[in-house]
């Protein structure tokens, strides 16, 4: 069965704006909480997430992301050059 075009075109800002927010939280938390423990990465990370409307992420990305911040270690979210 093949996938209706116009439902992924439809998805595509969706995902887009979703991504955003992501993005906007984790350079955030990056910001203020590098180098940090990974509790209050992880914390000020879920809070981010929330602040944006972004809670609807997997939590094992989050406990990743939270890991590269303690670690200081800069990921894809990372800073843009």
């Amino acid at each position: 069965m093949a996938a209706d075009t116009s439902e992924y075109e439809k998805a595509i800002p969706i995902v887009a704006a979703h991504l955003a927010k992501i993005e906007r939280a984790v350079s955030r938390t990056r910001a203020s909480h590098t180098g940090q423990p990974f509790e209050a990465a992880h914390q000020a990370l879920t809070e981010a997430l929330r602040d944006e409307g972004a809670e609807r992420v997997v939590p094992q990305v989050v406990e990743e992301l939270a890991r590269q911040i303690s670690e200081g270690a800069v990921g894809p979210a990372g800073p843009q050059s």
